[in-house]
């Protein structure tokens, strides 16, 4: 499902995993928004996943979360 928001971006409800997420994704945790400020690759496959907030998340193949994505424009 992809909607606009005020500011005009398109955005889409996507689920992710640690071979999905991306730089920029908005994970839905507890509730509360994070923004993915960075990624780090961490060995045997999962992903460590840094917040603008300064929160660490580590995330495993099998981990699935709701998150939104923001759309470019062509």
């Amino acid at each position: 499902m992809n909607e606009r928001f005020p500011g005009g971006a398109l955005v889409s409800h996507i689920e992710v995993t640690s071979t999905t997420v991306r730089r920029g994704d908005v994970i839905q945790l507890g509730g509360r928004a994070y923004r993915v400020q960075d990624l780090f690759q961490l060995s045997q496959g999962p992903k460590q996943l840094l917040f603008e907030s300064g929160e660490l998340l580590t995330i495993h193949a099998r981990t699935r979360l709701a998150a939104l994505r923001t759309m470019r424009r062509r």
